[in-house]
């Protein structure tokens, strides 16, 4: 007669490994659909021009890729209401004061020619680079004056309430403008991760690695270490 030493039977480390494999797939599909929604609301594109005049103008490329995502959306067509176009939506007035700077541009480019990606890339980042030396390389003043004009900028950098040094802003009065600020601020928080998108990935990667091989040295090596002492003591058990 051979006795059995049976377990309790009640399936505990099946479910154990089954919540552990639901979990692990949610995890993965929750960093998929995230990642997959950045990569379509932040894209990186044009990233060739942007290069080349990140490096020329010393702009960061975060902050010229913010711009365009906020301004325009990536549409090298875009319009808008007082007639801004291009990816980085420069006004006329704006084109043709940034026109008076001997030290930029060709000669022959025109107003229109700013829905060429790498023209309007160009002069939105020039731009860019005089509103960060005008406003000691402030990037929430400058962004200010990309949005409300240098004039409106300077006229609240005299009020103390709104300026405690004359320099930089420490309150935008205005609130679509603040909220734009805050929409490139954002936007440039994003593209810090997308433009380290490796190392970003690799960090998500580790880290869920990690977890997983802590939870298959508490819980699931132990399982199946029991079982293995289990099925080992019912082969070996007889009388």
């Amino acid at each position: 007669m051979a006795l059995r030493k049976r377990g309790c039977g009640c399936g505990c480390g099946r479910a154990i490994v089954s919540l552990f494999l639901t979990l692990v797939v949610i995890a993965v599909v929750v960093l998929g659909v995230r990642e997959a929604f950045y990569r379509y609301m932040f894209p990186v594109k044009y990233e060739t021009y942007v290069a080349e005049t990140s490096a020329e103008l010393g702009v960061p490329e975060t902050l010229i890729f913010a711009v365009i995502q906020t301004e325009s959306g990536f549409d090298p067509e875009a319009r808008s209401e007082v007639g801004a176009r291009g990816l980085m939506q420069i006004t006329e007035e704006t084109f043709d004061w940034l026109r008076t700077k001997e030290d930029f541009g060709a000669t022959d480019i025109t107003f229109e020619d700013l829905d060429q990606p790498d023209i309007s890339i160009a002069y939105g980042t020039y731009f860019l680079q005089l509103l960060l030396s005008e406003f000691d390389g402030d990037i929430p003043t400058a962004m200010s004056a990309y949005h409300a004009g240098r004039g409106s900028v300077h006229s609240w950098l005299e009020q103390k309430k709104y300026s405690e040094n004359g320099v930089t802003l420490d309150t935008i009065p205005k609130d679509d403008t603040a909220y734009y600020v805050q929409k490139v601020q954002r936007a440039m928080a994003v593209y810090e991760k997308r433009l380290n998108g490796s190392a970003d990935e690799n960090e998500n990667l580790v880290r869920l690695r990690t977890n997983v091989d802590r939870f298959l040295d508490a819980y699931v090596v132990p399982l199946f270490d029991g079982l293995f002492d289990k099925l080992g003591n019912r082969l070996s058990i007889r009388v």
